[in-house]
């Protein structure tokens, strides 16, 4: 892990396994207090439905109507199979289909006033009913300009009210009908959009679809159905991005089947009002979104393929969840969360689901606003390190020698490294290497770095394989699985401008700025590893003149270079500052570098990697690294531990021995940043 890299404390240690099941490393985040509510409120939503209004102007919600299915000669306004074909989804009905598949646009819709009937009566009812099935016989006949031509009048509506109530019946019993006003006559035509769409997706979805945009419920969204073609995707988001694209945004989502196979949709919400307000008792105030806080377990899953499950299943966005860090994929891990767009009693009600796909959700509550970095207190650890033994040079007792590593730890702390998640550990290429490529701009250097394929023959490492064997980037395409998302990103670009120094520029500009910057962060990480190893073995635990140390200050308006001080010869002689309050820079654009042997350092270390002339801002990829500081060294807090003794059936030859196992159970809290295998390590004095 670091094997180069130094101790703090001195006592032997001992050896052991850590994660040997997900339930051996149980990460929880420490909240802030009342992290999430203005008052105290954080306890569990009441069981019964009438849930307490949190808004200072409840509104009540909308509610399904039901009516029986009408028009059954009715069919798809499109000839079947026009458009682009989708792998995977579904095409316009034909003819010959009967039922809720075949006659979507009869199913029940959404919340209506006063019913049509009672608002035109029967007899003008039965006439728009007849109206409505020849627009779509028209339509099923191929005949668009008599379709086009056709219109109903609903007569004269002066009262503002009735007619508001009446184009949104109409709309929603025939979504495939629009309404306009003409000198306060109402008139009724066949919608030309709705046949269009229909021409490009089933006609269920279309009906769906307009009576979600009749409907106008606050953050309510509308998935269409899984569709594999990307082509035919592209054709659907164009579609509603040029026909309703000011009220409208859409996006792809992709999430795993029953079959565990992943599947492709286009989910479609309003876009925001920026500056919307609602009307109030006492006058305007601005709108309120809705937010819902959480505490997510997840086993044996990364944070990103968890919220994108979970973002699947409530037709939201990934990015409309907040979270304070990545945990542990090989563990048990809880974290609080918010996401936007979803009520408590929504969220609880995917519960089921989500827990046979690796999660539990607890503690739901309603909250005020998104998560933000600095409201992560820390981490509780509760980890179990298994088959305990000696380090080989040493014969004494391991119980002895378990007490006196932790006591040290306890008192002195540890050395405040990143650890190897953070370069990707195990893998031919760490993620620092590609940061560093990035960095020089070497660009068509990082794409190869990044499809370098590990030492296995499955689907993504021989794809990986083909790809720096022939720069085959669409054959490379078809070979990598569906869900090797940054890859495929990477790849499309590469297929269109080539794989040189331009095409590479745009096949990183082409994935998220998140995942680009993180490899940037890799590398930076790995340089302050090495120099705290070097500050540490040069000068050890005595705070000499250069060295930065961070001044706790309440002043929130000084920058953060004003609050990191260079140690001067006379408060080095009158030992006025703590190791543990010297920290180091975290390479970038905008810190100061000690003024003594470490400085030198950094700059030779810099040149090393042809960087001695970098300004961290690495323009044609839109990265900007200003830098930031880290403390040399950390305590660990609220240690608890205790052995457990176990009997292990072994064969040897013929003969089966008991041997007995010993596991450390061990409790501690650690602060943001810090790393749990990082403290075991000083703890444990190996490298795992």
């Amino acid at each position: 892990m670091l094997p180069s890299f130094s101790y703090l404390t001195e006592h032997t240690g001992f050896r052991g396994t850590i994660k040997n099941a997900p339930g051996d490393f149980v990460v929880t985040e420490l909240e802030v207090p009342e992290l999430f509510l203005g008052d105290s409120r954080a306890e569990l939503l009441p069981k019964s439905s009438e849930a307490a209004q949190s808004g200072p102007c409840p509104r009540e919600p909308k509610r399904r109507r039901t009516e029986p299915p009408e028009c059954p000669r009715d069919s798809a306004p499109g000839a079947p199979g026009q458009g682009p074909g989708r792998a995977g989804g579904g095409r316009a009905a034909s003819p010959e289909q009967t039922g809720p598949e075949g006659e979507p646009e009869l199913q029940p819709g959404l919340g209506e006033a006063p019913g049509l009937e009672s608002l035109l009566g029967e007899p003008v009812s039965e006439l728009l009913h007849k109206f409505a099935c020849d627009v779509k016989d028209a339509w099923r006949s191929g005949n668009s300009a008599d379709a086009a031509a056709r219109e109903f009048s609903l007569g004269p509506r002066l009262d503002k009210k009735i007619r508001a109530d009446l184009h949104s019946a109409v709309r929603q019993k025939f979504p495939f009908l629009v309404t306009l006003t003409k000198d306060n006559e109402m008139i009724v035509k066949g919608n030309p959009d709705y046949r269009e769409l229909c021409q490009l997706v089933t006609e269920k979805e279309t009906s769906g679809f307009f009576k979600f945009l009749d409907a106008k419920l606050e953050n309510s969204t509308f998935s269409f159905e899984p569709d594999g073609n990307k082509e035919h995707r592209k054709t659907v988001h164009h579609f509603i991005n040029r026909k309703f694209g000011k009220l409208l945004e859409t996006k792809s989502f992709t999430m795993t089947d029953v079959s565990d196979q992943p599947s492709t949709s286009i989910m479609v919400r309003f876009r925001e009002k920026s500056g919307s307000r609602k009307r109030c008792a006492g006058g305007f105030e601005d709108k309120q979104d809705v937010y819902t806080a959480f505490t997510l377990q997840k086993e044996n899953l990364e944070t990103l393929e968890a919220i994108g499950l979970l973002a699947a299943e409530l037709d939201v966005l990934p990015s409309d969840f907040s979270y304070t860090g990545i945990k542990d994929k090989k563990a048990i891990t809880l974290q609080p969360m918010v996401v936007k767009k979803v009520t408590p009693e929504r969220l609880k009600e995917i519960g089921n689901k989500m827990e046979k796909k690796g999660m539990k959700i607890y503690n739901i509550r309603p909250a005020q606003q998104h998560l933000r970095l600095g409201q992560l207190k820390g981490n509780h650890f509760d980890i179990v390190v298994r088959d305990l033994q000696h380090h080989s040079h040493d014969s004494g007792d391991l119980e002895e020698r378990i007490a006196e590593a932790v006591e040290s730890v306890e008192t002195k702390g540890f050395v405040n490294y990143y650890g190897p998640q953070r370069f990707g550990q195990g893998q031919i290429v760490q993620t620092d290497q590609i940061g560093l490529a990035l960095l020089n701009e070497k660009m068509v250097k990082a794409v190869k770095l990044f499809f370098t394929p590990e030492d296995t023959d499955d689907p993504v490492n021989n794809a990986k394989r083909y790809f720096l064997q022939t720069e085959d980037a669409k054959g490379t395409l078809v070979m990598l699985p569906e869900f090797k998302v940054r890859e495929k990103m990477l790849l499309r670009a590469l297929n269109r401008y080539g794989v040189n120094h331009e095409g590479c520029t745009k096949g990183w500009l082409n994935i998220p700025h998140s995942l680009r910057i993180f490899y940037v962060h890799a590398y930076c990480s790995k340089i302050w590893n090495e120099a705290a190893s070097y500050r540490l073995k040069t000068y050890g635990s005595k705070v000499v003149e250069g060295d930065l140390v961070f001044l706790e200050e309440n002043d929130e308006s000084n920058s953060l270079n004003d609050k990191v001080h260079v140690v001067t010869a006379a408060e080095e002689s009158a030992n006025k500052y703590s190791i543990y309050q010297v920290v180091l820079p975290m390479v970038g654009h905008s810190i100061k570098y000690p003024s003594n042997k470490v400085g030198q350092w950094y700059h030779e270390r810099l040149s090393k990697d042809e960087l001695e002339l970098c300004k961290f801002r690495v323009s044609p990829l839109q990265l900007n690294i200003p830098g930031c500081y880290r403390l040399i060294l950390k305590n660990v807090k609220n240690v608890s531990y205790f052995l457990e003794s176990s009997e292990k059936e072994i064969k040897i030859e013929d003969n089966h021995l008991n041997d007995l196992q010993v596991s450390l159970h061990i409790s501690f809290d650690l602060d943001p940043s810090c790393y749990a295998t990082v403290c075991l390590r000083e703890i444990m004095k190996c490298d795992f």
